[in-house]
């Protein structure tokens, strides 16, 4: 009895000391943030598309074969593994251990190319309104300086990230809904219409399409910091999804109507421009700050999500355990200095190189997770699935098939170059692979003994996944990788151990 009672003061004494969980509208704007960050980027597609139609055409018809499959599928699968490791444990589960690695090394890549073009934006918008920032010596100071103040928040936590994501999020759009009320006094829908085919540059257009709609599956690796996850991501999801399309749609709308631009104009940041002539000076600045505060938010967010992944990944085995060490905020501190490194290094790319060799990695690491979807359907019919589309597994691999065509489709539009340096990148990572086996096997460096549980200490974070369900996905999805299974016996017997463990705390 004074034993059971022990084990219930230690876990209230974690209970306490727990971080706060991520609830709906903190997570709505960390997936937004993933997503999109606003209309701050999508001038591009009007000047690839040849003219407003096919930019407006593609935010309309995209998110259909694209956002929303993704979402559902990102839906299901986080609901279904609600661990930090995200789409790793997803792959690991679906085609074992080295499939799951190569997805997570490809998608922590592509994730910090991706927040090595945020600081670079903040400073190309100010520079409209303060030149000196053209000059490289106050250039680099400012990214360096920019890159340490964001990281220092991811530092702080996760629930302070998420509620500064929802505070910038309202600041970035709200200038967007004045510049739209302004507009509809001079909205002509026949400029909607306007396309010069002979000008589309297909390979830009995609391009912009698609990384202005991708990233929805980025969430899931902060599964394991999300309050009731079963019920909250489905939600989280579909918010986003809607408030993507609008933060695009609408800005588009409103100014490719209400001005009779050239579409060679409409370049990135030009969206300040189309304030200051449709409100004046003030709305111009007020978009310039906004999409300064929005690339805040989108560095925020996919710092988070990095790093998260990182701590999931070594919580599973895969990397050294270092990468789960947490703070006293509760943040994975080796994770996010690892990634904040990357960025830094990453920064010196081109906006283009950066968005074609991130979109490439993106795609191949998106197609395994479509496969791993449909095989966990076929391999895993009673998966507890506390979210299900509500397909059968017919209905769900026909879901599939448009965004995979997408996704071959960037691919196909990549250069040689595009094409070289991604190859270098997954010849990489099957290196890493080998190297961290034989580190594990050989007692090189410390690893996690057992795959990581975040919810071991409380029942209730899991209030929908039973513990028994929770700890045959573990087995099944994380036991005993980067061993190739090999232990598979003993990963059965610490489970059914931890299981009776929990009873006696019952």
């Amino acid at each position: 009895m004074g034993e059971e009672d022990e084990m219930k003061g230690n876990v209230e004494s974690n209970t306490v000391k727990a971080n706060p969980k991520l609830t709906v509208l903190p997570l709505i704007a960390l997936i937004f943030y993933e997503v999109s960050g606003g209309p701050f980027g999508v001038e591009d597609s009007v000047r690839a598309g040849g003219g407003p139609l096919l930019a407006l055409l593609g935010f309309l018809i995209f998110p259909l074969i694209w956002s929303i499959p993704e979402a559902l599928v990102t839906a299901e699968l986080a609901t279904s593994f609600p661990h930090n490791g995200g789409y790793v444990v997803w792959i690991s589960a679906a085609f074992g251990p080295f499939w799951g690695f190569q997805e997570g090394f490809w998608k922590w890549f592509s994730g910090v190319m991706d927040n090595a073009l945020y600081p670079v934006l903040f400073l190309d918008y100010l520079k409209h309104s303060l030149p000196i920032f053209n000059n490289m010596i106050a250039r680099i100071p400012a990214l360096l300086g920019i890159t340490f103040s964001l990281t220092y928040l991811n530092y702080r936590g996760l629930h302070i990230v998420g509620f500064s994501a929802v505070a910038l999020a309202m600041f970035s759009l709200s200038p967007f809904v004045v510049m739209a009320l302004l507009s509809i006094p001079r909205i002509r829908p026949r400029q909607w219409l306007v396309v010069d085919f002979k000008k589309v540059n297909w390979r830009g257009y995609f391009n912009s399409m698609f990384w202005n709609l991708n990233y929805w599956d980025k969430a899931s690796t902060l599964a394991g910091e999300v309050e009731n996850p079963s019920k909250t991501f489905p939600k989280a999801l579909f918010g986003a999804v809607v408030l993507v399309m609008c933060s695009y749609l609408i800005p588009l709308l409103a100014g490719t109507g209400a001005l009779e631009s050239k579409p060679s104009e409409w370049s990135d940041g030009y969206f300040a421009e189309v304030g200051m002539l449709i409100g004046g000076v003030w709305l111009k600045w007020w978009i310039q700050a906004a999409a300064a505060m929005s690339n805040m938010g989108l560095f925020e967010a996919e710092m988070s999500s990095d790093a998260f992944q990182l701590l999931g990944m070594s919580e599973l085995g895969m990397l050294p355990a270092i990468f789960a060490s947490r703070s006293k905020y509760g943040t994975p501190t080796f994770s996010i200095l690892c990634s904040a490194t990357g960025v830094v290094f990453l920064s010196w790319m081109s906006f283009q190189e950066i968005i074609e060799l991130l979109n490439f990695l993106y795609s191949f690491g998106m197609l395994l997770e479509f496969a791993a979807f449909v095989a966990l359907r076929i391999k895993k019919p009673d998966l507890h699935r506390p979210y299900k589309v509500p397909l059968q597994t017919f209905g769900v691999t026909i879901l599939c098939i448009p965004p995979a065509f997408l996704l071959v489709l960037v691919m196909c539009l990549a250069s040689l170059k595009t094409v070289l340096v991604s190859g270098s990148v997954i010849i990489l990572g099957v290196i890493l692979y080998i190297t961290v086996v034989q580190a594990k096997e050989r007692n090189w460096i410390k690893f996690e003994s057992v795959p990581g549980d975040p919810c071991v200490n409380s029942k209730e974070s899991l209030p929908v996944v039973s513990y028994r369900q929770h700890l045959e996905v573990k087995d099944e999805a994380s036991a005993s990788l980067l061993s190739e299974f090999t232990s598979l016996n003993s990963g059965q017997q610490s489970s059914e151990n931890e299981l009776e463990a929990e009873t006696k705390l019952d």
